[in-house]
């Protein structure tokens, strides 16, 4: 489920500073570019959308110059690493105003089962407790729906080095589940547990 690349026609109007095009492409990848930028900022949704807006500016500013050789999805997710990373190195030269994680709310889960909803909470602090790079991977991977290729380009870096973040994020996320007496997928057959990697 890789995130499709805008319309050619619409991207070069955009290019041209068509507004109305931009906002096509604004609707269309709004939403995967918040909820990652949501994640990467430990669920606070008002950094998350001020961040978010932050992104497209710059994306409106830099459509211009935006080079058709590289998939533009891959070019947004370097534009978003790039301010999240510049907002977590200001962030940690902040004075901090410490908040419990139960005071954070988490993501709504309507009609969920209690322990349903405990195990994605412990889900979600597993991921938020991941390093920032591996964090960044995971995300990419497994919330945007981006292509380990795609992810590679994004984060600027080598395939193998993705696979091998993406592979430690699971790892680090299935023990902290574990220490919690938490297992995802129990249920499935070995070999379909794998082919969605």
């Amino acid at each position: 489920m890789s995130l499709a690349q805008p319309d050619f026609g619409v991207l070069r109007k955009a290019q041209r500073g068509d507004e109305r095009a931009f906002s096509l492409i604004l609707r269309a990848y709004e939403v995967p570019v918040y909820n990652y930028v949501l994640r990467l900022v430990g669920g606070d949704r008002s950094l998350a959308e001020d961040l978010t807006q932050e992104v497209f500016l710059r994306v409106f500013q830099g459509l211009p110059n935006f080079s058709l050789r590289s998939k533009f999805t891959t070019w947004l997710f370097q534009v978003t690493k790039n301010r999240v990373l510049d907002e977590l190195r200001a962030s940690e030269r902040r004075p901090r105003s410490v908040m419990a994680i139960e005071d954070v709310r988490p993501l709504e889960v309507l009609d969920a089962p209690f322990e349903r909803m405990e195990a994605i909470d412990a889900l979600w602090r597993a991921v938020e407790n991941l390093n920032v790079d591996l964090k960044m991977a995971l995300l990419l991977r497994d919330v945007v729906g981006l292509s380990y290729t795609e992810i590679a380009d994004s984060l600027e870096i080598t395939l193998a080095t993705v696979k091998w973040r993406i592979y430690k994020a699971r790892e680090e996320v299935q023990l902290a589940l574990a220490q919690e007496g938490i297992t995802f997928g129990s249920e499935r057959e070995p070999a379909t547990a794998d082919a969605s990697v």
